[in-house]
């Protein structure tokens, strides 16, 4: 596939002059030195581990093979890593952009409290932008003796993460979006889950539709190693050097406050996994992976520090997997800004008869309308040049059904970062197909050799109106308009608000298109 040059331009003059006035009034406190800091990497002999052996008989028979399991229902996604974390016997390796203190968090926080007690090595590598008001969690965790906590590119100062960015605007700008959780070096989950409610569908106001891909076999060791580059690289810091050791909860009262939430939604959340295929082929043990070819791609953790090459970006080792789309290409991204050239890339593909299609957030379920923007300013344009469009209802049914069975009757928006070509091929990981992720941030996922998840995501292409998404087209006089299914249309965003709408009109008349 020929590369989708998402451009970052420079600052403009009036934004750059701002950013340096907001430097010097905010002033620039130094990082800690890692001097201290010691290097560690991945346990290789887990083989006789309780999930070595489990997996050790297909794998045998599987040579150089990953075996690969989609998991898109956030009930069945945080089942598996609670199952995976009770099941560790030596070590626990997470990576992670968010990591929230609410319900699911709080659980998996407390199974990794369980783990280390029993003695598992456990690794926490979190990107520092959402940890504000964590400190306490952090530094309790950070105490315990199995258990090293690191924070990616950290604010020095614990307090506002604003004034941080307009400080330190050049380096705070860069986070670490990357997701992996790995277990006794035998399995992992790649995708686009970040740790809260909202992904793992709980949400009290927002739910989303996500994906992750938990794999076993040869790729795994693939995952450890990406993981190790970057605990290893220059901007990953012990917490301990960033935040008092006296700041640390109690592990009586963390553990009282997980065993509340878990007397009031174990038995909730049990029920509703249980009920799905994959939770019943897991009590059953009779969970079939598909057996295939695997590769991890991922950015070079320089990119942080602005000082990787192209050829070092996901974006251009993507490219070289795929090579170029004969037939079809079929992109889902929440927080799609293609700019000029990406439109231009995807022009072009339609240009030569390959089916293009898109599934982004609408306006009213996306819950950055400001990057809504980005996307808006290239809609006629990809339309006119062929390329199918779709936006995700705030009130998608599959999504709404299910969450509802864990007491969340919340709107529903779009966070899975996927494409498949031909049907032949998928990525599934963090790569929002936008400047941000192309450029800014670093990001990661699989490259995975399978028809057949391939053709569920052309297949859900295909039946998408109206239950989880409107068609957009444009009318005989070049007017916009969304479909939802075959006798309503709409000529205006639906079900997004005024303000939504002047929200997103207004920021794409910016020159921020660089930032989203």
């Amino acid at each position: 596939m020929k590369a989708l040059p998402l451009r970052t331009p420079r600052s403009p003059p009036l934004i750059a002059g701002l950013l340096g006035a907001s430097l010097a009034l905010a002033g620039c406190s130094s990082l800690p030195p890692l001097t201290t800091r010691a290097s560690s990497y991945a346990l290789e002999d887990t083989a006789n581990t309780k999930l070595g052996q489990a997996i050790a008989p297909e794998a045998g028979r599987h040579p150089g093979l990953s075996g690969v399991e989609a998991l898109t229902d956030g009930r069945v996604a945080f089942g598996f890593r609670v199952a995976l974390s009770r099941a560790a016997a030596r070590s626990i390796d997470i990576q992670t952009y968010i990591w929230k203190p609410d319900e699911t968090g709080t659980l998996l926080i407390e199974e990794m409290l369980r783990a280390a007690e029993r003695g598992v090595r456990v690794r926490l590598l979190l990107d520092d932008i959402t940890t504000q008001g964590m400190d306490p969690i952090l530094a309790l965790l950070e105490a315990q003796p199995n258990i090293e906590v690191r924070l990616y590119n950290p604010f020095v100062g614990r307090g506002s993460r604003a004034l941080g960015i307009l400080g330190d605007f050049g380096r705070l700008n860069r986070r670490m979006h990357n997701k992996s959780f790995t277990v006794d070096n035998q399995v992992s989950i790649v995708g686009g889950r970040n740790l809260a409610d909202e992904y793992f569908e709980a949400g009290g106001e927002l739910n989303f539709a996500d994906v992750d891909v938990m794999v076993v076999g040869a790729v795994v060791p693939a995952v450890s190693g990406e993981f190790d580059l970057y605990w290893n690289s220059a901007s990953a810091y012990p917490a301990r050097l960033l935040i008092e050791a006296g700041l640390a909860l109690g592990r009586a009262e963390f553990a009282q406050r997980a065993e509340a939430l878990i007397a009031a939604n174990a038995r909730k959340y049990a029920d509703a996994i249980a009920r799905t295929p994959q939770g019943q082929a897991l009590l059953a043990r009779e969970l079939a992976f598909e057996w295939t070819t695997a590769r991890v791609v991922h950015d070079d953790p320089d990119k942080t520090l602005g000082a990787s090459d192209d050829g070092d970006l996901l974006l251009s080792r993507l490219m070289t997997a795929f090579g170029s789309p004969a037939t079809h290409f079929d992109l889902v991204s929440p927080y799609f800004v293609p700019g000029e050239h990406g439109t231009e890339a995807l022009a072009a593909l339609a240009g030569r008869g390959v089916r293009v299609r898109v599934l982004t957030n609408s306006l009213a379920a996306s819950d950055q309308a400001w990057v809504h923007s980005g996307y808006e300013r290239r809609r006629v344009a990809l339309l006119r040049a062929g390329v199918d469009l779709y936006e995700s209802k705030p009130g998608a049914a599959p999504i709404k059904a299910r969450a509802a069975e864990i007491g969340s009757h919340s709107k529903s928006g779009l966070h899975a970062k996927t494409f498949a070509v031909d049907q032949r091929s998928v990525f599934v990981g963090s790569f929002n197909f936008d400047p941000r992720s192309a450029k800014l941030n670093t990001e990661m996922g699989l490259v995975i050799d399978s028809a057949p998840l391939s053709r569920r995501l052309s297949a859900m292409f295909d039946t998408a109106s109206p239950s989880l998404a409107y068609r957009v087209t444009l009318a005989a006089n070049g007017a916009l308009q969304w479909h939802d299914g075959p006798d309503r249309t709409l000529d205006k965003e639906p079900e997004a608000s005024w303000g939504q709408r002047a929200m997103a009109r207004f920021c794409s008349w910016l020159p921020i298109e660089w930032l989203l």
